[in-house]
């Protein structure tokens, strides 16, 4: 019995470390809780005590931006997962798939990410790109560049790639 317990709690751990991984960008306690309760993968107090534990360990950061604290995945978790993942059904993994595919198109509708540029003077461009959710500003970038290429060519990827970004940003600064 207590193996199977044991047994139970990795797959519980592995199931929201794959969650995160799938989000790639980081998340709020809320959003990780409404996004497991919804789907029932995880009961609460389990989930918050894994959350706690996978922290410990490091295999997630909990960081604040804008004093908002969010889960990031780490390298350490990030390698777990990969060594692990087999013991996921391919149901599960799936199903995780599908349900953050749905999940990040909503989140991704409550953010607004702006990307605009203005010209300062001859060769200097500003470009600013934003990532708002619910009116609070989790990144305000401002980049001088010396083309007008360069700038709507920042101000695209932007756009297309803000959610993603922002995560390796908030990853690359807290290493």
């Amino acid at each position: 019995m207590f193996s199977n317990n044991t047994q139970q709690q990795a797959e519980q751990k592995l199931i929201l470390l794959h969650i995160l991984h799938e989000f790639s960008i980081p998340l709020t306690n809320t959003q990780i809780t409404e996004f497991v309760m919804e789907k029932d993968y995880i009961n609460y107090f389990s989930l918050q005590q894994y959350l706690g534990e996978l922290v410990s360990s490091h295999m997630l950061e909990y960081s604040a931006s804008n004093n908002q604290y969010f889960y990031l995945l780490t390298e350490k978790g990030k390698n777990t997962l990969h060594y692990f993942k087999d013991r996921l059904s391919s149901d599960m993994v799936v199903s995780i798939q599908k349900s953050v595919d749905l999940k990040k198109q909503m989140l991704l509708k409550e953010m607004q990410i702006t990307a605009e540029y203005t010209k300062r003077k001859e060769n200097e461009y500003i470009v600013d790109l934003k990532v708002v959710e619910s009116d609070i500003t989790l990144i305000d970038l401002k980049l001088s560049v010396v083309t007008n290429k360069h700038a709507k060519q920042l101000c695209e990827k932007w756009k297309n790639e803000a959610p993603s970004l922002y995560g390796e940003i908030i990853n690359l600064l807290i290493q």
